[in-house]
């Protein structure tokens, strides 16, 4: 029920929101609306008001607005209140308003999120300078250094950490060239990122030029009697360089009842401190909260509506983006999510509180009017996308020439469909234990 409501709650505001696009419009047009159905298959819910049933329908997977005259395979009356009657301006004007609705969503939502404050790790917009390299990891494989200055990712130049973890991100077990600045010189790496996690995100191993930062300490504890101090950043444990809260956690934790010397830095200054972690069950814990450093925001009104509206455009250029890498075989399908991997994600939003809910909302919403404008026949892009061609032709093309167009929008999608399920099944551990060959 935790992953349930969530998920209904997302889905049914950008369902809502994507066909009340298309129903607004074609009332402002005077097309004539026979239903507006939130989901597909059975009627559980249904109000007649005018001329249109508003349902809620039992697979909530979709949704649809029903317009009179717009199946040129049903009798056409001719009236002007019909869709086909409509001129092709205004039939795009209909068809183009979901995906718009979609984005402008995102847009508002975005903006909400930001007015909470933005807090983000410091390096993620920093140059992209190696700090640490990870053992056994790819790019200790192929000879990546600390002080390594990363230039390029598959032919890319990468300015910051972020970019270089969406170019390696998306591209698990695939070879990927790099370029990288060692002390002036140029050096080309080819380097394989293993998939992590359950949506097998690529990773090489490189760890950004960063130590964690201590965020509580715990009185009492072996952190407290030895003076540390929130604020303080933790260098290293034994001469061993930290710089994710995770090494630091492994290095205590094997580590009960030995003393370390752990190197902090405080106002500038490193200084070196003995400390003995107390033993709590199987585990070495010295009781303090480490995080990686981060960047505090607080815009205003405009602030976050300027904001919003340029992650607005970057999403949606990189959802293209993204695209030509899937169809060129640079980055892999294995990332693509459908329905439960959505459900997986808002009940896991939904624990973190409202506005990660949100930001998941906001970032599926764009995602969902972005694709919707795709040129596929079944899509509303489709749908556009002949519109413009029988405009071009001057002239309507014939109904054998669309059903041929839209089956072939329907065997696309129909994969798509399959390739995401999959994709969903095998992130489910008991379901994936019936699949030999992911074993």
């Amino acid at each position: 029920m935790n992953t349930l409501l969530p998920f209904l709650f997302v889905l049914g505001v950008l369902i809502f929101v994507h066909e009340l696009g298309h129903f607004w419009m074609a009332r402002r047009l005077g097309v004539r609306v026979l239903t507006f159905s939130l989901g597909f298959g059975p009627k559980i819910l249904n109000i007649h008001r005018g001329d249109t049933d508003y349902c809620i329908c039992l697979i909530p997977l979709g949704g649809y607005v029903k317009m009179a005259g717009d199946n040129p395979e049903e009798p056409l009356s001719g009236h002007d209140d019909e869709f086909l009657s409509k001129t092709k301006w205004q039939r795009f004007q209909i068809l183009i308003m979901g995906p718009v609705m979609n984005i402008a969503l995102a847009l508002v939502v975005t903006t909400i999120v930001l007015l909470q404050g933005v807090e983000t790790p410091a390096y993620v917009n920093q140059l992209p300078v190696v700090g640490a390299v990870e053992a056994d990891s790819p790019a200790e494989g192929v000879g990546v250094l600390p002080g390594d200055r990363i230039l390029t990712v598959s032919n890319e130049t990468v300015t910051t950490w972020d970019a270089v973890n969406m170019a390696i991100g998306i591209r698990p077990d695939r070879d990927v060239p790099m370029t990288l600045d060692r002390a002036g010189q140029t050096i080309s790496v080819m380097v394989r990122p293993n998939p992590e996690t359950r949506f097998e995100i690529g990773t090489i191993g490189v760890l950004p030029d960063m130590y964690p930062v201590i965020r509580s300490v715990t009185p009492g504890d072996p952190a407290d009697l030895a003076g540390l101090e929130v604020g303080d950043l933790v260098v290293a444990v034994d001469g061993e360089r930290i710089v994710l809260s995770s090494h630091l956690a492994a290095a205590t934790s094997r580590s009960a009842g030995k003393e370390l010397d752990i190197t902090i830095s405080r106002d500038g200054q490193e200084r070196q401190v003995p400390i003995t972690p107390v033993r709590r069950g199987d585990r070495g814990m010295i009781g303090i909260g480490t995080s990686v450093p981060t960047r505090s925001f607080q815009p205003g009104l405009f602030e976050a509506v300027a904001l919003s509206a340029e992650r607005t455009l970057e999403g949606s250029l990189l959802i293209f983006k993204t695209i030509g890498q899937l169809l060129s075989g640079q980055a892999s399908p294995r990332q693509l999510m459908g329905p439960v991997a959505i459900a997986q994600l808002s009940g896991e939003s939904a624990q973190a509180g409202w506005v990660a809910l949100f930001a998941l909302m906001s970032m599926i919403s764009l995602n969902l009017g972005v694709l919707n404008l795709m040129p596929i026949p079944v899509l509303d892009g489709g749908h556009i996308l002949i519109l413009l061609l029988e405009g071009v032709a001057r002239r309507d093309f014939s109904m054998r020439v669309k059903e041929r167009m839209f089956m072939a929008g329907f065997v696309l999608l129909m994969t798509l469909m399959v390739t995401v399920l999959y994709n969903d099944l095998t992130r489910v551990a008991w379901i994936e234990q019936f699949m030999p060959w992911r074993n």
